[in-house]
């Protein structure tokens, strides 16, 4: 058993992405459907589904890569905050992945979402993970 089920879910995506496979599945929970609908809306994934399956759901995403370079559109996937270390940050600190181009997810108050998201609403929150 695992005791971080966060970057059990992003491992399984880069070790997915470097086998070159096509769709990952990952054990379900809420915050792992909301980080994979992150994923999805700011088009780092190509699809996915949430299967009710006992005795836990599976969550099916579809990997992306660029169709031209056969590259994963997802350099890279990391874990920032950690069961050891929690890392928090306040409205005004939250990160910018590589000037814009990639996303930080943040644990807010009101919910899972990108630390933009977070920024618009005035909220901090733990910084989940970054993608880029």
């Amino acid at each position: 058993m695992y005791s971080d089920p966060i970057a059990d879910f992003l491992t399984r995506i880069r070790n997915a992405q470097i086998a070159r496979h096509k769709i990952v599945e990952i054990p379900s929970s809420n915050l792992k459907k909301r980080i994979t609908e992150i994923l999805f809306e700011q088009g780092f994934i190509h699809r996915y589904t949430f299967e009710e399956v006992k005795p836990q759901d599976v969550i099916k995403i579809a990997l992306k890569y660029n169709k031209s370079t056969n590259k994963p559109t997802i350099t890279k996937i990391k874990r920032v905050s950690k069961p050891g270390l929690r890392q928090f940050s306040n409205v005004d600190s939250l990160p910018r992945v590589i000037d814009g181009l990639g996303i930080a997810i943040v644990s807010t108050s009101k919910g899972v979402m990108t630390a933009k998201e977070a920024r618009s609403q005035n909220v901090g929150g733990e910084i989940l993970c970054e993608v880029y």
